[in-house]
């Protein structure tokens, strides 16, 4: 293949610079010109250079790559000259349930996330049965079974009976994404502690669905699948967002915090929310907040939803926990509960990024199937290499 693009494992000195003096950002799987929008690179889990690895016409049942939460070692071993990209890229800083593109959400890679949630939903079930709720787990079986006509769907030869399966494969994805969306709804309606674990489930479907047209090389049906999809999650993961800030936001700018939870982190939440927003605006918001909450943290408390806390799992005295009591669980909870928002909003920037890969691979006019088998051409992949970097000649403004 002869294509406008450079595909390397090395972090183009120009993009790391860009990066650093923030000119370009990176939301998802792609580095972007700040002001045109303009894509110069998509980043790729290398795991994903092995064909067999992949594509779902000979992967089988395998077991396909593991989480990224490892990105940060890679650095050291590629060399001395990419030692700062952990930081530039910050890949690492938010752990995701999504890869660095949909080229590398297999279908086997899907099935070992989707069982990650449902073995998280089991153990949140024991709380849940404490206040009397019950978790339909009914529903994922169907989803697998969905997986599993697709896997088998392409591996088929003839195409007539791939499309026929892939198509019973989509309906199954299509039935998942309505039931969880309603799930989501109604958990949101509850500000539950489960609410998270559908919203990851509805990526998965609607992944799912995407990566069946893709692999059909219907590109253009894909595109309007995950446009739609944006449209229907952005809103419910807003929403999800709002609840987990709590009632005084500003909480996690408390003194007990500090070096854990800075005004940067905070106000990445709120640029995610409504991008105008700079540090000094998220501040100002928040001035009032903060005597708030140093004042007294009662109200805050009695405010607190299931999702962060629920008052049956702090143990109390005989008339249950005290306030000082609930402030000190709450309090030993809060971190988590930011990086849970900030795994949250990366899951979201990387399934948006997911249809940049799309539109690109049509705007090159290439395959699907040629744009995962991209790789270096020369270049030895470095021990302990987790990413590569995808590089078209010229930045690539494609429809928003």
């Amino acid at each position: 293949m002869n294509l406008p693009i450079q595909v390397t494992f090395a972090l183009a000195s120009w993009v790391a610079k860009g990066l650093q003096d923030g000119t370009l950002e990176r939301v998802g799987g792609v580095i972007r010109d700040v002001t045109s929008k303009k894509i110069v690179t998509w980043l790729r889990d290398s795991n994903s250079l092995d064909p067999s690895v992949i594509s779902v016409a000979s992967e089988g049942f395998s077991d396909v790559n593991k989480r990224l939460d490892g990105v940060e070692n890679q650095i050291d071993s590629i060399g001395q000259t990419l030692q700062v990209s952990q930081s530039i890229l910050q890949v690492s800083t938010a752990a995701s349930i999504l890869n660095l593109g949909v080229s590398v959400m297999g279908f086997a890679v899907i099935a070992q996330r989707l069982n990650e949630i449902e073995n998280q939903l089991k153990q949140a079930q024991e709380l849940l049965n404490k206040i009397n709720r019950k978790i339909d787990m009914s529903f994922y079986v169907n989803f697998r079974a969905g997986i599993e006509l697709a896997i088998n769907a392409f591996t088929m030869n003839k195409i007539e009976n791939r499309r026929s399966s892939a198509l019973q494969a989509i309906n199954r994805f299509l039935e998942a994404e309505h039931i969880y969306k309603d799930y989501t709804v109604n958990e949101l309606s509850q500000k539950s502690q489960i609410i998270d674990k559908y919203l990851l489930t509805l990526y998965l479907a609607y992944i799912a669905e995407a990566r069946c047209y893709l692999e059909l090389e219907e590109h253009e049906t894909a595109i309007r699948r995950f446009q739609e999809g944006t449209k229907v999650i952005r809103l419910l993961v807003n929403n999800y967002i709002e609840i987990m800030l709590t009632s005084n936001p500003a909480v996690y700018l408390h003194p007990e915090f500090q070096g854990q939870i800075d005004l940067k982190r905070l106000a990445k939440i709120y640029q995610w929310i409504n991008s105008d927003l700079d540090e000094n605006a998220v501040f100002e918001n928040q001035r009032k907040n903060i005597f708030k909450i140093a004042k007294d943290h009662t109200q805050w408390i009695d405010s607190l939803p299931p999702a962060i806390l629920n008052r049956i799992e702090v143990q109390g005295g005989w008339f249950g926990p005290n306030h000082g009591e609930l402030k000190q669980a709450a309090f030993q909870r809060l971190p988590q509960v930011f990086k849970v928002m900030e795994s949250m909003i990366e899951t979201n920037n990387r399934f948006e990024s997911y249809q940049t890969e799309i539109q690109a691979i049509s705007q090159l006019g290439i395959s699907f199937h040629e744009w995962l088998q991209l790789k270096p051409s020369t270049e030895p992949k470095p021990e302990g290499a987790e990413l590569m970097f995808i590089i078209p000649s010229q930045p690539l403004e494609l429809p928003g």
